[in-house]
């Protein structure tokens, strides 16, 4: 592919299909995605996520998000909304990589290991238990140091290891909103977590 190829759409014609879009248009959707759906597969997706179903998986659920949202996107200045896409392209592509390794590990134990692990063979030493008793108390102290929405924030996506959509729904927030109150959150975390 040249470089004429990978230029971005002229903006006045972009922002003309995005209001389109917010019309409900479904040609507009389709020249988005001819515009934009490759090299969002090539530079965005594919990097990150090297396994092809699922990079396409991840491609589909870009566009669906975006034209579920669409109403949410505000043109900024000389901003192309390629970068807006790009956005939600590396953090689905993010948040499947995540789960897509969680079910490999789960699938690549041991079933002798789970049915030890369940049944409980053998209890840990003593040392362990304290030690884990000891830095959950330290984070449930910390966590109610913080703002208790950043704690919430905080809880749902490391401790309950939801996705990112999840935890915005549950917060009644846009999932950006969602990733500023997680950002601010880790910061205020780790001002208050002891050493």
């Amino acid at each position: 592919m040249n470089a004429v190829d990978d230029a971005l759409a002229p903006l006045e014609v972009e922002r003309a299909v995005v209001e389109r879009l917010k019309r409900g248009e479904r040609a507009a959707a389709a020249e988005l995605y001819r515009w934009y759906g490759d090299k969002l597969y090539r530079t965005a997706i594919l990097p990150r996520l090297p396994n092809v179903e699922l990079a396409e998986d991840v491609l589909k659920d870009t566009f669906r998000l975006a034209l579920e949202r669409i109403e949410q996107y505000r043109p900024e200045g000389t901003t192309s909304i390629f970068f807006w896409l790009r956005r939600i392209a590396i953090n689905r592509a993010l948040d499947l990589h995540r789960a897509h390794a969680r079910a490999q590990r789960i699938e690549g134990r041991d079933p002798n290991e789970t049915i030890d692990r369940t049944m409980g063979s053998a209890s840990p030493s003593p040392d362990r238990s304290t030690d884990v008793n000891e830095t959950r108390a330290m984070v449930e102290a910390s966590l109610s140091r913080v703002n208790e929405r950043y704690a919430q924030a905080l809880r749902l996506r490391l401790l309950d290891d939801r996705d990112r959509e999840e935890c915005a729904a549950l917060m009644g927030v846009t999932v950006g909103n969602f990733d500023v109150i997680l950002h601010r959150a880790c910061k205020a975390f780790r001002a208050v977590y002891p050493p």
